[in-house]
This record gives C-alpha cells, structure tokens and sequence, in this order.
C-alpha cells in the first residue's frame, strides 16, 4: 500500500494535496526516480521560478504528467470526477504523456480559445472607450453637456457594469458562456452603433446604461470559461495577455479615431457619429462570428460545422486530465448547471475572500482619474483633436509592457501581493508630482508625468487570477469572478466622480484625494500579505497535530468545500 500524500506534505500557497507515493514524482522520465525538494513541487510541474526552469530543462519525450491524488486509489475515489460532469469519459487516473504533447495542445488552446477570446475583448474595449476618442471632437459640447454629465455618464456605466455581473455569470453558468457571450456582444453592438443618433443628454446617459449593463459579465463569464482550458498556473499568464488585448485596442483605437474624425461634416453630420457607428459595426461582426468560435469545453468542440473538432481523441484525453490533476474541484460541476441561491449566498459570506473585494475596489482608484480624463486634459492644453489621440499612445504602450512584466514577475517569484503593490508604489510619487504642478508649469511636463501615470502596471488580471485560485471551487469561482468584478466597477464609479468640474484644469483637490487612497492601499496590500499567511499557519499547526490516521479520515470524511477545506492554502 502506498503512502497516502497528505500525511507526509504541507500543500503550497493556492493548493490542496496531491499525492506521494514513491512513484508518483519524477518530473522527467518516468514516476520512479528522484523526489523534488520538498516545498518545491506544485500543480502542472512546478511553481515559480522552480517550475520555469524544470520544465525548460526536461526531455521533450519524458512523462510531463504531474502527481496528484488521483495516483492513490484511496484518493481516487474521493476526488474521481461525478458522472454528470461533461468531460468524466475522458478523465483517466492511468493516462500518462510526455512534455511534447503538452506543449503542443497548450499551443493549439492558446491559438483556438485565448486568441478568439483576445479578439472579442478587444471588440468590447473598443465599444467601451471610444467615448474617449469621441471626447477630442467636441463631442460634449455638441450635445451640450458639461464634464460633470461625462461624470455622470460613466458613473451610471459603471453602476449598470456592476449590477449586471453576478446575474449575467448566473445565466452563463446555465445555458453555457459559449452561447451568453456571443448573445451579449451581438446585443451591446447595437447599442453601441446606435449611439451614431444621439440627440443629447438623456439619450447619452440611457446608452451609457444599457452598454454597462449589457457588457457587465463578459469578463468573468470568459474568466470562467477559460478555467476550462487552463491550469492554475498556466491562467494568469493567459489573463495578461487577455488584458493585453486592451491596450492594443487603445493604440489601434487613436488610429481609427484619427482617420474617422476625419469623416467630421459628411452628410452633416459630426465625426464622432462616424465613430460609433463603424466600430460597433466591427463588434456586431465578432460576435456572430463568436457563436461559431466558442465550444462548450474541451470535449465538445464538435459540431455540424466543424466535424472533426479541435482536438484528437488522445488530446482531449490528455486535456481534461492536466486540468483535474491540476485542480479536481474543476469536475464539481456541469458547464450548463445553474447556481442555487443557497450557493450563491454561501460564497458571498465567504469572509476568507473578502480582502481581495476590498482591493478590487480600492487598487484602480489612484490611477483611474488621469486616465480617464487624458485626452480631455491633453484638449485643456491646447493640443488638437488627431495629436491628443495619438498622444494617448506612448501611454498604452508603457502600460502593455508593465501588465506583461508583473504577470511574468507574479509566477517567478511566486507571489501575488509583491507583484501588485507594485501599482500603488509607481503611481504615489507621481500623483505627488502632479499635485505640485501650477498653470505656469510646461504641458510637455504635465504631459509626460500623465503618461507614466496611465502607463501604470496593470494589475487587475493578476488579482483576478489571484481570486480564482483562491475560491477553489467551480461554485464558489463562479460567484467570486463576479462579485470581484463587482468591486471594481465600484471602485471606478468612485473616481469617475473624483474630478470635478470646478476643479479643473489641474484639479488639485481630486489629485490630494488620489495620494491619501494610495498611500492607504500600500496599508491594505501588506494587512493582505499577513492575513493569509496567518490563516495558513494555523492550518499548517492542526494539521500537523493530527495522526495520519486523522487525516486520512478527514479527506475521507470532511463536509469542507472549497477554500475552507484545510489541506488548502490560499496563495498570496
């Protein structure tokens, strides 16, 4: 009989136990050779630096399957998928394959499922700001509305991005996100080409509303539907490249806008129109093509189209069992099974996830502002409609390089909260700067503290894969997705509102408020540091005070799910 794993090892940060059986561990040729060091080995072949260079050093033809509790038969039975999953019949405790294969199906997802899911976020990105672009090109005083109804605008988008979240996650939990998230898009597009006849004020504010209610679950639904296809380890890395989608749509973006304000006058009518009206056309586009581009999971991407599928027989095989000995909580449900509202109240009230809501609503604010207010600040100074767009630029390419540096950084030193504080240490002495400006100080000044205020290190994607790992359940990832996101948005409806009008141009009261929140979520990040490390020593001290006889009971046993099992351990 072999030695049941959680006897003999502390889980790492973000991980339940996977196995230890004397053959179960080679990262190489095969499960009968040498033991990582202990602390060391992590789902999908290691964590952090430790795993980057295993793995980078390994025979490409050498056994890549992991250890993991279904290598125990007593584990087995435990954690052994339930029939009502999608993919059961292709889970296989006994399915062996080498490095090769993994990396060239991990390839063939990257091009079929994450480029697709980049594409649409860049079609959304486009439909969400272009209400920037159109702001160079008179925009407000064409519809005669002053910058508190801009405000006003944004604040009643977020709001409606906000409360759209958990109920658009619940729909797509039941009839599937490959079908919700096409539905979505084909439906916001209208709107958003719609807003081409915009008469003023009212109709401004109503399709501000509609486009955030109709856009609100996107995210999390493709957060959840991605989880299908990617380990742990393997889904912040895609989420910042999800996100990377969006600087490229601000960059391309001040582009089109460039050349469509050029339309400005045609049929007599503004430019801005022209604006909507094409890149809302583009969104309709991609989301009739989505119906067809989205499969339901890993081994259902055959259909009358498309009859041979994505994968072979031996890939999907190879697929599903990566992704259960990764993380076995990812079977515990079906991808078309709704949440009850027991469900959904017991993942709310889970208070361990709570200091990550909190930084979701706090971590954009400092930053969120110049932002949003950077080509009406780059018009204040006098620059032109087609220089302020594409001044926006250099910005968003500043910030594609940071986003990538801290996603990379987060996994090689293993650490979610010293790759995010990272945020609030770039922007407070900026902030300090701007707030020391005065009306004599030279825009080119002005202009290149703005820029390196929104080419900040986008964080966000690591926090959202932070706060997947950290539910550790299909139920409770599919509430705290949106109830993060929720957080956010109600973070920006927060500094939407900071800057105002009577405040301008250098809006020195809105800037003191920005470096007391920063400086404050320095505080938040290093409370959230210790918090989790607290909670998991003292899970480490009962478990350790336990028989093997104990622990064996309680795996067997236990009525904990998700994070509040204790042989997880939250990563931070």
């Amino acid at each position: 009989m072999t030695t049941i794993f959680p006897v003999l090892k502390q889980p790492l940060e973000g991980e339940t136990y996977r196995g230890d059986s004397k053959d179960d561990f080679s990262p190489t040729a095969s499960f009968t050779e040498q033991k990582p060091p202990l602390g060391i080995l992590v789902e999908n072949g290691g964590g952090g630096l430790w795993g980057r260079l295993r793995k980078s050093h390994v025979n490409p033809d050498s056994i890549a399957t992991q250890p993991s509790v279904f290598d125990d038969p007593l584990t087995c039975e435990i954690y052994r998928p339930p029939p009502q999953y999608e993919n059961a019949h292709k889970f296989d405790p006994d399915a062996r394959w080498t490095w090769r294969e993994e990396k060239v199906l991990v390839r063939k997802i990257d091009w079929r499922v994450m480029l697709w899911a980049g594409i649409m976020f860049f079609a959304l990105d486009l439909d969400r700001n272009n209400i920037s672009q159109a702001n160079t090109d008179n925009f407000l005083t064409d519809l005669s509305m002053t910058t508190n109804d801009y405000n006003l605008g944004n604040s009643l988008f977020r709001i409606a991005f906000l409360i759209a979240e958990l109920p658009s996650q619940l729909v797509s939990k039941r009839v599937g996100p490959d079908v919700w998230i096409p539905f979505q898009m084909v439906v916001w597009s209208v709107v958003a080409l719609c807003q081409f006849w915009l008469s003023g004020r009212s109709s401004f504010l109503l399709t501000r509303f509609l486009l955030g209610f109709l856009q609100g679950g996107f995210i999390p639904d493709v957060v959840l539907y991605l989880s299908y296809f990617y380990t742990k380890t393997e889904l912040p890395i895609r989420l910042g490249f999800f996100w990377v989608s969006n600087y490229i749509a601000v960059i391309v973006s001040a582009f089109l806008a460039t050349g469509i304000l050029k339309l400005d006058g045609v049929g007599g009518r503004a430019g801005w129109r022209y604006l909507f009206l094409i890149e809302g056309a583009g969104t309709l586009l991609v989301g009739i093509c989505s119906f067809f581009l989205l499969p339901p999971g890993p081994t259902q991407t055959k259909a009358w189209f498309r009859p041979k599928g994505w994968f072979t027989e031996r890939e999907e095989v190879i697929l599903v069992n990566r992704i259960l000995r990764d993380d076995p909580s990812k079977s515990d449900m079906h991808n078309r099974q709704g949440l009850s509202v027991r469900a959904i109240w017991k993942a709310l009230r889970d208070w361990r996830m709570w200091p990550l809501y909190i930084l979701g609503l706090t971590h954009m604010i400092p930053v969120g502002p110049p932002q949003n207010y950077l080509t009406l600040s780059l018009r204040n100074l006098g620059f032109s409609t087609t220089h302020s767009n594409l001044l926006t630029i250099p910005s968003s390419v500043l910030g594609l390089l940071m986003l990538l540096f801290c996603v990379y950084l987060s996994e090689i030193i293993n650490s979610r909260v010293f790759a995010t504080i990272i945020l609030q240490l770039w922007a407070l002495p900026l902030l300090i700067a701007l707030y020391t400006f005065n009306a004599q100080t030279s825009q080119w000044v002005y202009y290149a503290v703005v820029t390196l205020i929104t080419g900040f290190p986008y964080v966000h994607p690591i926090q959202v894969g932070w706060a997947s790992r950290n539910s550790y359940s299909v139920r409770t990832r599919t509430v705290s997705a949106s109830v993060y996101n929720m957080f956010v948005q109600a973070g920006a409806v927060v500094y939407a509102n900071i800057y105002r009008t009577k405040d301008a141009p250098l809006y020195k009261h809105g800037n003191r408020a920005l470096i007391g929140i920063c400086s404050m979520n320095i505080v938040l990040y290093i409370g959230t540091y210790f918090f989790y490390k607290y909670i998991n020593k003292r899970r480490d001290g009962i478990w350790s005070s336990w028989s093997k006889e104990q622990q064996q009971d309680y795996l067997e046993t236990t009525k904990d799910e998700g994070n509040q099992r204790l042989d997880f351990r939250f990563a931070y």
